[in-house]
């Protein structure tokens, strides 16, 4: 049994998974086999507990996962989160009116009672009704209309994410860069060609502080992660060894120490199985 208290930490979309959004059965069976061995594997991703649960079926968890990009830490195992970080009342009302005065929407997520409701206005803008319809179809994902965000208790919501243009995208980004308590965060769509999201959250959750936290709390000494994006970036900020996969975007090479084979060829646990039991990379 392997006694490295090393956690590897990957990002799912673009990295882990293939360009179906999947995991292979060669990445399961790998990561199974070393798991059992004592590898101490976990995930951090903008998505939610409904689509990665379904998506990491079949894999044999050994550390909680970050969803949301940190605003979530949940116990696959145990089906609990572990923890819920939300934004505050005032500043969610801020939020909502930025996007009222620039006539834009997307989905607002709430936490009550450890549940997750998705709310979102309207189906009118193309890039959200697609994106609904793929996880109401793919992963059975429920989504709530509401003729107003406003409308909806402002306790307890953790979330927004928007899709659209990079131009709508900016000037949405730039307008909230004066309400006080979130993060905000843009990065392109991999799955589009002219696609970008705009993820908005309490500014005390990020894949960086998700990724101390499980340091922290699990005793790790040391910490290896791999990612492709934009949105991985702050979860390297918190990694010993920072991984970019071959199909990374260039800045998040740029802030790797070691390139790593595509998201398509397995590229994240060839990796793995090749340096794991303590090699001391560096």
């Amino acid at each position: 049994m392997n006694t490295d208290r090393t956690l590897y930490i990957s990002d799912l979309d673009g990295t882990l998974l293939n360009h179906n959004a999947e995991l292979s059965q060669y990445t399961k069976d790998t990561l199974n086999r070393m798991i059992t061995d004592g590898l101490c594997f976990s995930v951090a991703t903008a998505r939610t507990a409904a689509t990665a649960i379904k998506i990491l079926d079949g894999v044999q968890w050994s550390v909680p996962l970050v969803l949301l990009n940190g605003v979530l830490i949940f116990d696959i195992t145990n089906k609990r989160y572990i923890q819920i970080l939300s934004v505050s009342a005032e500043t969610v009302a801020a939020v909502l009116a930025v996007f009222k005065r620039l006539n834009v929407t997307g989905l607002m997520y709430q936490f009550s009672n450890n549940e997750q409701t998705t709310y979102y206005e309207s189906l009118d803008h193309k890039p959200l009704r697609d994106f609904i319809e793929e996880r109401k179809v793919r992963y059975n994902k429920a989504f709530q209309q509401t003729d107003s965000f406003m409308i909806i208790p402002p306790e307890d919501i953790v979330y927004f994410t928007l899709l659209d243009a990079h131009d709508k995208i900016q000037l949405v980004h730039d307008a909230l860069s004066a309400v006080p308590g979130i993060s905000r965060f843009m990065y392109k769509d991999i799955y589009s060609s002219d696609l970008w999201y705009l993820e908005i959250h309490s500014e005390k959750a990020s894949k960086q502080n998700a990724t101390i936290y499980l340091r922290e709390i699990y005793g790790f000494e040391r910490v290896i992660g791999f990612g492709d994006n934009l949105n991985d970036l702050p979860m390297f900020a918190a990694c010993d060894v920072r991984i970019a996969v071959e199909n990374a975007n260039p800045e998040v090479k740029a802030a790797a120490n070691h390139i790593c084979a595509a998201n398509n060829n397995d590229g994240v646990v060839k990796w793995i199985e090749k340096n794991f039991k303590g090699k001391g990379i560096t």
